[in-house]
């Protein structure tokens, strides 16, 4: 009987592989150039002549964008990112209201500081769930802070709103292309766009990459 269990796990765990991978499918629509794809997102965390781009599409309230950041994302960025498989791109796709829309605002803020990533990161790090009011302009000064941010010149910048158009902009475009949930991805090199929906385990990940 032991046997038997030991020889039924890799068969449950390739079947449920196998049902994550429906999650994603090959883009058929050529006009989505790279250019195209990355443009108003974020600067490139890695590498920017990796092979291959991820492309994330997130909300920072969101809860599963949370979940990815806190697990999946910390091997891929070890084992791709840092050696220079993959480059990261994050687009904002704010679902959830006025509160994601500042937060993404000021992530654009930090990067005219060159720190956009650790301003990114702090926000996940401080996550505090979904339409809960985490997100006031009190905090976010926190999270600046804790990133030592210029506060004088993040709040000009933030008191612009001189990033909202391109927020806006990165959700419209994302329902132009297909996104309707948080977090989706487009993983792609110049041949191929693979798409992945949701917070999937980490080996749907890792089979776009070797498709790729």
């Amino acid at each position: 009987m032991a046997k038997l269990y030991l020889l039924t796990i890799p068969i449950i765990i390739g079947i449920a592989t196998a049902m994550f991978l429906v999650s994603y499918s090959e883009s058929d629509n050529d006009s989505l150039t790279s250019s195209k794809l990355i443009g108003k997102g974020s600067p490139f965390l890695g590498d920017a002549n990796a092979p291959i781009t991820v492309l994330e599409w997130g909300d920072y309230q969101c809860t599963f964008c949370y979940k990815f950041h806190q697990n999946t994302l910390d091997v891929i960025l070890e084992d791709y990112i840092k050696t220079g498989k993959v480059k990261l791109v994050f687009r904002d796709f704010p679902l959830n209201g006025q509160d994601s829309i500042l937060a993404a605002e000021a992530s654009y803020c930090a990067d005219e500081q060159e720190k956009y990533w650790q301003y990114h990161d702090e926000l996940y790090k401080n996550w505090g769930g979904e339409r809960t009011g985490w997100i006031t302009r009190e905090s976010l000064n926190v999270f600046a802070t804790s990133v030592d941010l210029d506060l004088d010149e993040f709040n000009k910048c933030i008191d612009s709103h001189k990033y909202q158009n391109i927020v806006n902009t990165n959700y419209e475009f994302g329902k132009e292309i297909g996104i309707d949930a948080t977090p989706s991805f487009l993983v792609f090199n110049d041949q191929k766009i693979i798409k992945i929906r949701g917070n999937q385990p980490l080996e749907v990940f890792l089979k776009s990459f070797d498709e790729l």
